[in-house]
């Protein structure tokens, strides 16, 4: 008997000026009871920017609103909303800010079993359509299946608000599709690992498409900012396709998640990842790694070690240590993961030293 392969996708997907205007409307059509309570999880500085509007347009329809401000996104907060949730018996989620305030949503819904809207602030990852979240405190820094958002609402004027440094971060996020999928096709043909061409094909879209346009992504243009979220949606929901963020975290993502192990708070998960791109293409031999470079620039993404902020000793360790982050996960790094010259070579040729 084959595996039944299950796809959950966002019901609604809504992007536009002023959107966040309309957020009753969203409500209730998934309001079982006319006071449903809802939760809205934030940070403090978002909470000003679109969560306070939220809780106000929702408390002037009389539903009844718990707040959640938080400053990290660890399992420990994380279950502790849920707890406090379940105690209030809240069933609809909002997720109102950065991928920290999403990705803990995600899981309250989850624990709950609730429903999530996605309201970003900013359009720096890919995580905002996305079923998985990263918290922090597990065993190790990788993502866990939660909940896949019922609707992404997000509102192209709030968005383009925020930093220009946001902005690119999502565009780094999203090159990383290029050597995410190729690692997802290596592990199809050495291991046999389920691949689905239409999930690699979505995500590889979204990294073409912010390589086509990435100057008026950069311009920070409501336009711009628009076809990065439509890209980041595209990607998160080539993961839920997939059923796991095989076609859109491959190396790239490992040698992300290394780094923050060995430099926490070191770079934007998009700028590392971006660096990731570069050094995990140039592995495979592809030519490319050089036209991501060049753009990269352009955009203001780090391309040295430096750049980023982190010791040239640092980036060997996370090329050393990468393959171990997910050893289940097979990519060009391979079982054993690369030799201390190895990557020193790979960082000197491709300029990260």
């Amino acid at each position: 008997m084959k595996k039944i392969h299950e796809i959950i996708l966002p019901v609604r997907v809504v992007v536009g000026s002023n959107v966040l205007e309309k957020i009753i409307s969203y409500v209730e059509e998934i309001s079982i009871e006319r006071k449903e309570k809802i939760g809205l999880i934030t940070g403090f500085k978002t909470y000003e920017i679109a969560g306070r509007r939220v809780e106000s347009l929702l408390a002037e329809k009389n539903y009844e609103v718990y707040v959640w401000r938080t400053r990290d996104a660890s399992i420990d907060t994380a279950e502790k909303i849920a707890e406090e949730a379940r105690g209030k018996g809240i069933k609809i989620f909002m997720g109102i800010g950065g991928g920290r305030s999403i990705d803990l949503a995600k899981y309250a819904a989850y624990k709950n079993n609730g429903i999530i809207l996605s309201i970003p602030t900013a359009a720096s990852h890919d995580g905002i359509a996305s079923p998985f979240a990263s918290l922090k405190g597990l065993d190790k820094p990788t993502s866990i299946y939660t909940k896949t958002p019922y609707a992404i609402i997000a509102d192209i004027d709030i968005i383009s608000k925020a930093p220009i440094k946001l902005l690119r971060s999502g565009v780094g996020d999203l090159l990383g599709k290029i050597t995410a999928v190729k690692d997802w096709a290596l592990a199809h043909r050495l291991r046999g690992e389920y691949y689905g061409e239409y999930a690699a094909q979505l995500a590889l879209l979204s990294a073409k498409h912010v390589i086509r346009y990435h100057e008026l992504i950069a311009s920070g243009s409501p336009e711009g900012v628009r076809i990065l979220v439509e890209a980041l949606i595209s990607s998160g929901v080539a993961m839920c396709i997939a059923g796991s963020s095989r076609p859109a975290s491959g190396s790239e993502h490992l040698f992300s998640h290394a780094l923050e192990i060995l430099a926490p708070g070191k770079g934007l998960h998009g700028e590392k990842v971006a660096l990731g791109t570069i050094l995990m293409l140039y592995l495979y031999g592809d030519p490319q790694w050089r036209r991501i470079r060049k753009i990269m620039k352009k955009l203001g993404l780090p391309t040295t070690a430096k750049e980023l902020g982190v010791p040239v000793e640092i980036i060997v360790k996370a090329l050393l240590i990468a393959h171990k982050i997910r050893p289940e996960r097979y990519t060009i790094l391979g079982e054993k993961g690369l030799s201390e010259e190895a990557a020193w070579k790979l960082i000197k040729d491709t300029g990260v030293a």
